[in-house]
This record gives structure tokens, C-alpha cells and sequence, in this order.
């Protein structure tokens, strides 16, 4: 968990380039731009703290994790790419469903297509990390047959964007 080397910055750095991008669009497309840029920070505060407590007790998962401020700062930064990832992926589907605000009205197939999205992406994130020995998963990682990847942080990207967006919107309207 802590072979961190250059190349493990790519894709967190391909998806905040291209979350920019799309922020942007987005931006100048939609009528309310206050409500969606406090969406936006909402998403990705509330995406920042789950993932973060997700990436603490998932850590005995993965080798050599400790709870020691060189594991938990990964965390931390792991957390920030993961809000990065989650926000990425609303945008995504916001210009697929021409609505910036569609996660107001999530039905059960949209909400099913994000988790299934969520999973794939996650397996072939911790693939792709793996394979180049950035992490490792310790006995303890569940591992998904045939996929080989962890079950954890699978079901991290299969969960909690649906639970990001739903609070993000309960919070947004509660402070209305």
C-alpha cells in the first residue's frame, strides 16, 4: 500500500483533468449555477469523508497497511482521488442523461447502471494497481473469482456513489 510511484498518478490525474473539463461544461449549460456548484463541493466533501472512513477499515486488507500517519496519509490521499472518481462519474452520467441535477431523481435502473459502471471501474482500477505493485491485499481482501480483484474496494465504488449522491441532495435541500 505504499509503493507509490509516478505512474500511480495517471489516472488521478487524468480524472481530475477531465472532472474540470466537464465542470466547466457543465457549468455553462445549467441554469442554476449556484445550486451546482454547492452540489459539487457537497459531493465532494461528502465523497472525501466516506471514502475516507471506507479507505481507514478497509486497511487491514491490504499489505503492510498500519495504522500509522504514513498509511492513514494514504488514506487520505487515496480519499481525494476516490471524491475526484465519484464526482467524474456523476458528470459522466450528467452529459449522458443532459441533466446536472439527475441524481435528484434516481430511479432504481439508473441508480443499478451506476453501480454496475462503479464495479467495473473499481476492478479494473485495483487491476491495474495491483498488477504494478502500487498495493497488494493482504489474507484477510475478499477476492472476487475469476476478476481477481478485491471484493472492498469494489463494493466501495458499487456503494457509495448512489449514498454520495443521495446525501448530497438530502443536504442541499435541507439547507434550502
Amino acid at each position: 500500500m505504499t509503493n507509490l510511484q509516478p505512474s500511480s498518478f495517471f489516472i488521478p490525474i487524468l480524472a481530475l483533468s477531465l472532472m474540470i473539463v466537464l465542470y466547466l461544461f457543465l457549468l455553462r449549460r445549467v441554469y442554476a449555477k449556484a445550486s451546482f456548484k454547492r452540489f459539487t463541493i457537497t459531493i465532494l466533501v461528502v465523497a472525501f469523508l466516506l471514502n475516507f472512513l471506507w479507505e481507514t477499515l478497509q486497511m487491514p486488507l491490504y499489505k503492510d497497511a498500519e495504522y500509522d500517519l504514513q498509511s492513514i496519509s494514504i488514506c487520505g490521499l487515496a480519499s481525494i482521488a476516490d471524491a475526484n472518481m465519484v464526482l467524474l462519474l456523476y458528470y459522466v452520467f450528467a452529459l449522458i442523461y443532459q441533466d446536472p441535477f439527475y441524481g435528484q431523481k434516481l430511479t432504481f435502473k439508473r441508480g443499478l447502471i451506476l453501480v454496475v459502471v462503479g464495479g467495473i471501474g473499481a476492478m479494473l482500477v485495483e487491476k491495474k494497481y495491483t498488477s504494478d505493485g502500487t498495493w497488494a491485499y493482504s489474507d484477510a481482501m475478499p477476492i472476487i473469482p475469476f476478476v481477481e480483484a478485491g471484493l472492498s474496494p469494489d463494493l466501495q465504488f458499487m456503494i457509495l456513489p448512489v449514498l454520495i449522491y443521495y446525501l448530497s441532495f438530502k443536504t442541499i435541500s435541507a439547507s434550502r
